[in-house]
């Protein structure tokens, strides 16, 4: 349960070290929570992160310690109460009978953090994408290529009028109206993404929303991909991971991963594609063979998996990145080889805020929307729906900190502060997907009512 270190910036650094170094283990608690612990000699108490649980303690002159959720849990005369006070987002109130004192958060954690070299573990072997070399990417799509790749992917005059337009012009997304009253995917008579056939769950009683903008600064957007190691042990291989600032890949940062040659990483990528004459059985061919491919590459070394849809041809359709990711993502947990690897997804579909939601619920650890980026270059170089002046890599940044900001609203709807605690959470709701498709592919997701298969899919 750390404290919000990311944006902490007067954080000690070898405090800073121990929390980073121990992100690359496991996903810190992000849900409300006032937890206490004891070995029967020694007990204290800890608040999650963003403080939303009230816990309040009470020192008598005669050597009590009263901890409760509220103040005047017991009975206790005003002339005897030594001290008040209440418990802080991510520290530690702690007393040891044995020394028969109150022990600091400082002091508490000032002999853990000192206690393995962290600094000099994570300086040694965790990666950042900015320090890999820079790799060719791919050749610029033509416009008659992309005017095809927009009809495969579904594109539409709203992507392309209102959606993507403000994104990269401000930075933010578009502002709709409150609710969808379009049909839903399942009943509609026109071809819908398969994201939209998904309804994110909101926050209800125990896990209180929280607002993305005020609680900014212990939120986080950072994603680490890579093997993971015993969560039992220490070593040094343990921050031997990716670390991404943002989950959003340029082709050039996508071009850096699949190149990448630094020790204990190994970067594979597999096709995400079917023969779309035939139909739902090809689709269903193709998902299990993807799932062997990361099998095999798992256990060949491979910890970067790249699932890839480019390629489409009239012969070859790409299988819907959602399902794609869910299939692989929760085939290797089921051959408990998930923590292996990290999954990354290269994409012509996602371009809404939703899909990208989508993806990481599903446990994608970064996307690369191909198409997307190759869209706003033809929206810039026409010209129709943005200012001139605005330049590509500006039109790029604008729509990565849209996206980002987007995220962050989202996992707020569900009291969630990093994308680290989304990814693979999969708080969603199927709504008209078949039982046995969602029992497979998107296995421990409710849905409610029955609906479409791999054939209506494909």
């Amino acid at each position: 349960v750390p404290e919000a270190w990311d944006g902490h910036e007067s954080m000690d650094e070898e405090r800073r070290a121990f929390y980073e170094y121990h992100s690359c283990l496991l996903e810190p608690w992000d849900g409300p929570a006032s937890m206490t612990f004891t070995d029967g000699r020694k007990i204290g108490a800890l608040l999650d992160r963003n403080g939303l649980r009230p816990s309040r303690y009470t020192v008598t002159k005669d050597g009590l310690v009263v901890m409760a959720s509220e103040a005047g849990a017991l009975p206790i005369a005003p002339e005897n109460v030594l001290l008040h006070g209440r418990l802080q987002p991510g520290r530690i109130f702690f007393v040891d009978t044995e020394q028969g004192r109150i022990l600091s958060d400082e002091e508490i954690k000032g002999d853990l953090v000192c206690r393995r070299p962290y600094r000099r573990w994570l300086a040694e072997n965790r990666v950042k994408l900015e320090s890999l070399p820079v790799a060719a990417e791919p050749e610029p799509i033509d416009d008659g290529l992309c005017f095809r790749l927009q009809e495969v992917f579904g594109y539409t005059l709203e992507d392309l009028r209102i959606v993507l337009p403000p994104m990269i012009v401000t930075g933010v997304e578009a502002l709709g109206s409150m609710g969808d009253d379009t049909a839903l995917a399942c009943l509609s008579e026109r071809p819908r993404l398969l994201y939209q056939y998904f309804k994110q769950l909101f926050a209800q009683v125990t896990n209180p929303p929280i607002d993305s903008l005020l609680e900014r600064l212990v939120m986080s957007t950072i994603s680490i991909l890579g093997g993971g190691r015993n969560l039992l042990d220490e070593t040094p291989e343990h921050a031997r991971l990716l670390e991404l600032a943002h989950p959003i890949l340029t082709n050039e940062h996508l071009a850096r991963i699949r190149e990448i040659s630094r020790p204990g990483f190994r970067a594979r990528t597999l096709p995400m594609l079917f023969k779309a004459a035939d139909g739902g059985d090809g689709l269903k061919a193709a998902l299990e063979a993807l799932c062997q491919q990361a099998s095999a590459a798992v256990a060949e070394g491979a910890n970067l998996l790249l699932l890839s849809d480019r390629g489409v041809t009239p012969d070859l359709a790409p299988i819907p990145a959602l399902l794609a990711t869910a299939a692989v993502h929760h085939h290797l947990i089921r051959e408990e080889s998930r923590t292996k690897c990290g999954l990354v997804v290269e994409t012509g579909e996602a371009r809404e805020v939703s899909h990208f939601a989508l993806l990481i619920g599903y446990g994608a650890g970064a996307v690369n929307p191909y198409l997307a980026f190759e869209t706003v270059r033809m929206l810039i170089e026409d010209g129709s729906y943005v200012p001139e002046g605005l330049t590509l890599e500006e039109a790029f940044k604008h729509y990565i900190k849209a996206v980002d900001k987007g995220l962050l609203k989202i996992f707020a709807k569900m009291g969630i502060s990093t994308l680290q605690s989304y990814r693979g959470a999969q708080i969603f709701e199927a709504v008209g997907l078949s039982k046995e498709l969602v029992a497979r592919y998107f296995t421990g997701t409710p849905s409610k009512v029955s609906g479409v298969g791999l054939d209506v899919i494909a």
